[in-house]
């Protein structure tokens, strides 16, 4: 797959070296493709902006023949040179390190966070600053996923140039279909037993040690844990043996959903989190939500989470108890749905193309659709 006819106006999305199976970054990135593929006939044809993905030769191709393709190549770190000029360059994430195209004078870069700051290794910490320096000089404008990591970018890159908040969507799994995790087959009884469910990729950063030692003092209540194959998630799994304890890796987007469905609310208890998306595909299913006052968590979770303030066992407990407790209240199940439903990846994805949009310098309006049309859940990408 190559370049379209040339557009008027030429747009290119970076989506680096993201790719299925990344998380966040990546469900980020496809989901925002996905939605400017839907947009992009049209803006072709009533704008004459033509969108091209930067991205790795393996997936060429893999958003549809409506838009370019451009591979992502190792000499891009250091010299970025094109078939043609483009008039705007959008890095999806700040792990991109390729360069913008020779020539590219509007320069979009998404920092999804700077989680490294809460790492307390001062080394470390020179090092991102470094490189995320060097990131800025070579951009004209950011977006982020939150207030909370605009105001890190703000005041420990020194960033003084435009900068935009965009909330990420999330995912509604609530109709998905559904598939039993293992060894819970319909009609177990083990179905009716309550659980308290964890989704992440179990590294230090998210925290599943404090969910570990709550199991330990709370020997009653089952939890589920669940997330890729990766080293942690691993070495959790082959550490843990506790009888309260079930560690699934590697699930499906339908056995998520049962997930979400049958558990009695959802834990979250990460240290750093530049937006954080799992809470609130638990919230679409009106499902209590126990997050770390941490970072970008109360930006997302709002009022209707429940919070954690330090992570000793006997504390955690109260705070899970007292939230399952107002959870019995149907009203509050709708409170959660709809504050869920404020995160919208249609809506993060026509504030994208609106921020294209001026930095091209075209007129905003005029009769031309800017919200790209809703991409059917089947093309939904891994979580």
């Amino acid at each position: 797959m190559g370049l379209l006819a040339p557009a008027r106006h030429e747009v290119l999305v970076s989506l680096g070296r993201s790719a299925p199976g990344d998380g966040g970054i990546f469900e980020f990135s496809s989901q925002l493709a996905q939605r400017i593929v839907a947009a992009a006939p049209t803006w072709r044809a009533n704008r004459g902006v033509g969108f091209t993905f930067h991205m790795r030769p393996e997936l060429q191709g893999l958003f549809g023949a409506d838009v370019g393709y451009l591979p992502l190549m190792p000499l891009h770190r250091l010299v970025h040179r094109t078939p043609r000029s483009f008039s705007l360059w959008h890095s999806t994430h700040q792990m991109n390190k390729s360069l913008p195209p020779a020539g590219c004078t509007r320069r979009l870069v998404t920092i999804h966070d700077l989680n490294y700051l809460y790492d307390h290794s001062r080394l470390s910490t020179w090092r991102h600053h470094r490189r995320m320096r060097a990131l800025l000089r070579r951009s004209d404008h950011v977006a982020t996923v939150s207030h909370h990591s605009a105001g890190d970018i703000r005041r420990s890159l020194g960033w003084r140039g435009p900068l935009e908040v965009i909330h990420n969507g999330a995912r509604n799994f609530a109709s998905a279909p559904r598939r039993p995790l293992q060894g819970w087959a319909e009609g177990d009884a083990r179905n009716t037993r309550p659980f308290l469910f964890h989704l992440s990729r179990m590294s230090p950063s998210k925290n599943p040690a404090a969910i570990v030692e709550l199991a330990r003092a709370w020997p009653e209540m089952l939890f589920v844990l669940c997330g890729p194959s990766g080293r942690d998630s691993c070495a959790l799994r082959d550490a843990v043996r506790l009888p309260n304890v079930q560690v699934h890796l590697g699930i499906d987007d339908a056995q998520k959903a049962w997930a979400y469905a049958h558990c009695a609310g959802f834990l979250f208890p990460s240290l750093t989190e530049g937006f954080g998306l799992p809470p609130i595909e638990a919230m679409h299913f009106g499902k209590p939500v126990f997050l770390a006052r941490r970072t970008s968590l109360p930006e997302i979770g709002g009022e209707v989470a429940d919070y954690f303030d330090d992570f000793g066992p006997a504390t955690m407990r109260r705070v899970v108890e007292a939230g399952l407790a107002r959870a019995r209240d149907p009203a509050h199940a709708e409170a959660v749905r709809r504050h869920a439903a404020r995160f919208n990846w249609d809506k993060t994805a026509a504030a994208y193309l609106g921020l294209y949009e001026r930095l091209l310098g075209l007129r905003a309006g005029g009769g031309d659709p800017q919200a790209p049309a809703p991409v059917p859940a089947a093309l939904g990408a891994p979580g």
